[in-house]
């Protein structure tokens, strides 16, 4: 079941990222992540995604963009989504 992203951010590094990949399209990844389909993670992080929907804790999506792994993280109270490189975090 999708779920409120709040305010949508990005960090530097994807900033940095879009401006040297022109045409990336954020927001299908944002819309997968939104919509249960985490990424790259393994089995137990997509379980506990699956469950954090529902009770409300903090949702962790990876995904390769541009040969880069990519986080998507909301927070535990849906009023934000960060957009980061995990270096970033």
């Amino acid at each position: 079941m999708p779920f409120d992203l709040g305010k949508v951010v990005c960090t530097q590094g994807i900033a940095e990222l879009l401006n040297n990949n022109i045409g990336v399209n954020l927001p299908i990844y944002l819309h997968r992540h939104q919509n249960g389909d985490w990424g790259n993670v393994c089995v137990e992080d997509k379980l506990t995604n699956d469950e954090a929907t529902k009770t409300g804790e903090r949702v962790l999506s990876s995904y390769t963009i541009c040969n880069e792994q990519v986080w998507i993280i909301t927070e535990r109270d849906r009023s934000c989504t960060t957009i980061l490189l995990p270096n970033e975090y």
